[in-house]
């Protein structure tokens, strides 16, 4: 533990060109008086670190010194390429792995490079989660990362409505949409995906099941998403709508079908002589389209099914008596 932090103390200092030892103390959470025994065991072993006195003072390489500790692990380098994803690493049991790598390859820069991570830090930024939710991390994600990483067959029990169910899974791949966590798997020889915070139990075995190297996850993901979307999609409504109406549509519904409606409408003849345009929309359910179009207010209008019109018309009275 000791010769890590030692080790990552060379690489912070290899990486700046010199940090105090409240900046260093906070890097690596320990105290300063820690700090300072591990500087004075740095200059013993031969690397020369030399302290600044003063108030604007600190510590420092001396003579361009530099380590070639800098070699990625492999833990480290896959962990790399999702530094975009802060929340995703952290949730994943990655973060250190991701700080030792932005570590090793900041050190390994040349001097007037090293901003670089921190500048693109500034000016990018991924909120995976949607608004108004609260993320929550489920608490077997790390067991099921580190299956999906080392290949390792999985052993799950996940919650089926009323009922548990186990499974013996191939962990192709983890995806996080709109704060929640799916694993992509392969059973009985086709891939399915589950929901992570489903999971009661999850269990890694050390036996390694052999990749489909042909598998690509963003593709395999686009498209049972587009399924899953059109697997919903059971009713249909007919509306009504106005010019902001059509605009609005896509943002109230599901967006791929509220275009097809629209198109669909355009290409049979477009609106009315009164600028109005008829659609045909599929939705979930009844229930869901009311809740969604509700949003579209005096710039939609429900023509069928009859009891969803009805619904909106004692909402409008309703509506009506509130504002007198």
């Amino acid at each position: 533990m000791r010769a890590a932090r030692l080790i990552k103390m060379v690489l912070l200092l290899q990486s700046r060109p010199s940090m105090t030892a409240g900046e260093l103390a906070r890097e690596l959470e320990v105290s300063e008086r820690t700090v300072a025994r591990d500087v004075l065991s740095l200059s013993e072993a031969g690397v020369p670190v030399y302290a600044d006195r003063g108030r604007a003072g600190g510590y420092r390489l001396v003579g361009g010194y530099r380590t070639r500790l800098t070699g990625l692990g492999r833990s480290e380098a896959e962990a790399l390429f999702l530094s975009g994803v802060p929340c995703a690493l952290r949730e994943m049991g990655l973060a250190d792995a991701a700080s030792a790598a932005r570590l090793k390859v900041s050190a390994a820069l040349l001097p007037e490079l090293r901003d670089a991570a921190s500048g693109a830090a500034q000016r990018f930024h991924l909120d995976a989660p949607g608004w108004y939710q609260e993320p929550e991390t489920p608490a077997l994600l790390p067991a099921v990362a580190d299956a999906v990483w080392d290949d390792r067959r999985l052993t799950v029990r996940y919650a089926r409505k009323d009922t548990e169910v186990r499974r013996e899974l191939e962990p192709y791949g983890l995806v996080l949409k709109a704060g929640v966590w799916y694993l992509a798997a392969r059973v009985d020889g086709s891939c399915r995906v589950y929901r992570v915070d489903r999971f009661v139990a999850a269990e890694a075995g050390a036996e390694r099941f052999r990749r489909d190297e042909e598998f690509d996850l963003p593709a395999f993901w686009a498209e049972r998403a587009a399924e899953f979307a059109r697997s919903l999609l059971r009713e249909e409504v007919v509306l009504r709508l106005s010019s902001r109406g059509v605009l609005q549509l896509p943002y109230v519904t599901e967006r791929a079908a509220a275009r097809e409606a629209i198109a669909g409408a355009e290409a049979a003849g477009g609106p009315d002589e009164d600028g109005l345009l008829t659609v045909t929309l599929a939705v979930e359910s009844a229930d869901v389209a009311y809740s969604q179009l509700l949003a579209l207010g005096p710039e939609g209008e429900v023509l069928a099914p009859a009891g969803l019109r009805e619904r909106f018309a004692a909402a409008a009275r309703r509506t009506a008596a509130l504002y007198g």
